[in-house]
């Protein structure tokens, strides 16, 4: 078994800026298995929040050996970017060896598309209400938000866009107040979801607050290890692959989360079609679905996701699993 790290870059359609910063391109790490003959592939975005960097996540994919199997993983790497790419490298290695999709070797069903967000940056009120009348005809829009303006932003936008659903991405930007405070606003104008709104490391204030607006861990919520500690503090889960380990413990998060009486909602880096495709798997109905990373982008993997009317379809054979 032969394991390979490659980095990628893909320019993006336009600058794409959040309350942490912009970027005009998506860096990505490739790995790739191959075993008998036959190679796997999978993707994964290092994140600087995690600690995490190109170089970090290279350097812990080369220093494993092959043979590997995904129940070692766990005992080999910790969730994160790294054990993200190699774990879905495995699983499209097996359903190429297999000649089987990876939804029916695990078992789930026949997946179908999915309606998915469409991420606005973050940009003055002005330019933001461009932005909205440009994509009005989504059915979901997100908006990154987490500053002191963020009030006009959101009316800019729902005058840009007055049909479509908005959920609103604080990046852990707000105080518990704010939330408070914007809460009743956020009802008018029709928010349906708040990821983060409070930093991961001091949201207990969430707790036994009123939420009229239900609101999503992201940065609080990493695997299953997170699950405890997120108890009376949220209502939704944002599930991503690059935060979990890969599409293995993904999937066991949406059922113990499921379980755990909570609502799933399945994110992404801004990354390739690769890194989608096994994030559509897990997205099969969910609450909020934002796989728009390709949308991004402009120029993608070759057999790309399609992505219409319908929402993101499932990955072709040629593109992973």
């Amino acid at each position: 078994m032969r394991i390979e790290v490659s980095r990628d870059v893909f320019r993006l359609a336009q600058v794409f800026t959040i309350s942490r910063g912009s970027r005009t391109e998506a860096q990505v790490l490739t790995v790739r298995i191959t075993d008998g003959g036959v190679t796997g592939w999978g993707e994964c975005v290092p994140y600087a929040r995690y600690g995490e960097t190109l170089e970090s996540v290279t350097a812990e994919i080369e220093a494993l050996r092959g043979p590997l199997t995904r129940d070692a993983l766990y005992d080999l790497l910790p969730a994160g970017a790294a054990r993200n790419a190699v774990d879905c490298a495995l699983w499209d290695l097996q359903a190429k060896q297999a000649g089987k999709p990876v939804w029916e070797l695990a078992g789930l069903a026949r997946p179908e598309p999915e309606i998915t967000a469409f991420t606005l940056s973050l940009d003055s009120p002005e330019k933001m209400r461009e932005q909205a009348a440009l994509h009005a005809h989504r059915p979901l829009l997100k908006i990154k938000l987490g500053t002191p303006d963020d009030m006009p932003r959101l009316e800019a936008v729902r005058a840009g866009a007055p049909d479509a659903q908005i959920i609103i991405d604080a990046n852990e930007g707000w105080s518990a107040e704010v939330y408070a405070d914007l809460a009743p606003h956020l009802v008018r104008l029709g928010v349906s979801l708040v990821e983060q709104p409070l930093p991961a490391g001091d949201d207990d204030a969430l707790v036994g607050m009123e939420r009229p607006v239900p609101v999503c861990a992201d940065e609080s919520c990493h695997d299953r290890a997170s699950l405890a500690a997120l108890k009376g503090k949220y209502d939704v889960v944002n599930i991503k692959l690059d935060k979990t380990g890969g599409l293995t413990e993904a999937l066991a998060l949406r059922d113990a989360a499921v379980a755990q009486g909570y609502e799933v909602m399945v994110g992404c880096m801004v990354g390739s079609s690769l890194a989608m495709a096994p994030a559509v798997l897990v997205a099969q109905g969910a609450k909020v679905v934002d796989l728009d990373g390709p949308l991004l982008l402009a120029e993608d993997r070759d057999n790309a996701l399609t992505f219409d009317a319908a929402g993101v379809h499932p990955p072709a054979a040629k593109l992973w699993g």
